[in-house]
């Protein structure tokens, strides 16, 4: 892709000579113009390269779909890329089966992409085995993922291992997994709780709410409401879970609204008087689709 951003205007112009590109150009227009939010403009271009034989065209072809949430479509396009050795769309192609509900699927397309040497490959089926409930089998995964050097494996296995056993020598594998997995830094959160380090655990868990990470949103907001007696930083926290989603986070505002005495939108409603907590299983699947490639 272009090291800076294209234009609306350059890329129209690009566009308008798109006839005349040869495969390798109308691949890199195609990224430029997915990364431009252009994705029926970049799915045309991407779908004329696969028509030409490309593997790279058919693997961004189905990234495009993918992206438009066509995930039939997708399917074929990867699969016609792995029919043109384009191994990179195991993995992808094992995350729109998820999508699609093919459990099976989805795994024996995770264990391909490790086999083609794909650490998120092996990640991914941890995490399908996991759902699967095969603790074991999904921790061995992670570990093997991990051992090839994926630092987001080993941060799922620092949450994985502190989930089961609560150990605060696991304190090192969790500090250094909170930046690649949010629920790795919110387990980081509870140890440091656990261990009576409440102003340092308010400020990890800040950060993971700074983020974008819902992980650490409500139990930022437990934490304020409970230990540290701030109402209005647990509102806050609540809230911003809230806004991504987040069913405990909706429960535990709609509590502390209660006791406040406070009716907003009908928020208070029949809240049950106990916050809820989140599970030491709280821990989803990372995001691992490989994106558009130029080459």
């Amino acid at each position: 892709m272009s090291a800076e951003p294209a234009t609306d205007e350059a890329l129209d112009e690009r566009l308008r000579v798109a006839a005349r590109l040869d495969v390798d150009d109308l691949v890199e227009l195609g990224c430029d113009l997915a990364e431009a939010g252009r994705l029926s403009e970049a799915e045309m271009c991407f779908r004329a390269c696969s028509d030409a034989g490309s593997a790279i065209g058919s693997f961004n072809l189905g990234n495009a779909l993918a992206e438009q949430e066509r995930w039939l479509e997708a399917v074929t396009a990867y699969e016609l890329a792995l029919q043109r050795d384009e191994s990179d769309a195991w993995l992808n192609l094992g995350v729109v089966l998820h999508e699609l509900g093919d459990l099976a699927g989805e795994i024996r397309a995770y264990r391909a992409a490790e086999a083609a040497g794909d650490t998120f490959g092996t990640l991914s089926l941890a995490f399908a085995l996991r759902e699967l409930g095969e603790r074991d089998a999904a921790m061995e995964a992670a570990e093997r993922a991990a051992a090839c050097g994926n630092d987001t494996a080993a941060a799922a296995v620092a949450c994985w291992q502190w989930c089961t056993s609560l150990d605060p020598a696991l304190e090192p594998a969790l500090r250094a997994g909170a930046d690649h997995f949010p629920a790795t830094r919110a387990d980081l959160g509870d140890l440091l709780i656990g261990t009576g380090r409440i102003q340092e655990a308010r400020t990890v868990f800040e950060l993971g709410v700074a983020l974008g990470e819902i992980e650490s949103m409500v139990p930022l907001g437990n934490l304020c409401k409970g230990l540290l007696d701030d109402a209005a930083a647990a509102e806050a926290a609540y809230r911003a879970g809230v806004a991504h989603g987040d069913p405990h986070a909706h429960h535990n505002l709609a509590v502390l609204l209660t006791r406040r005495r406070i009716v907003v939108d009908g928020e208070s409603g029949h809240a049950d008087a106990r916050c809820h907590r989140y599970t030491r299983d709280r821990c989803s699947m990372p995001s691992a689709m490989i994106t558009m490639r130029s080459s």
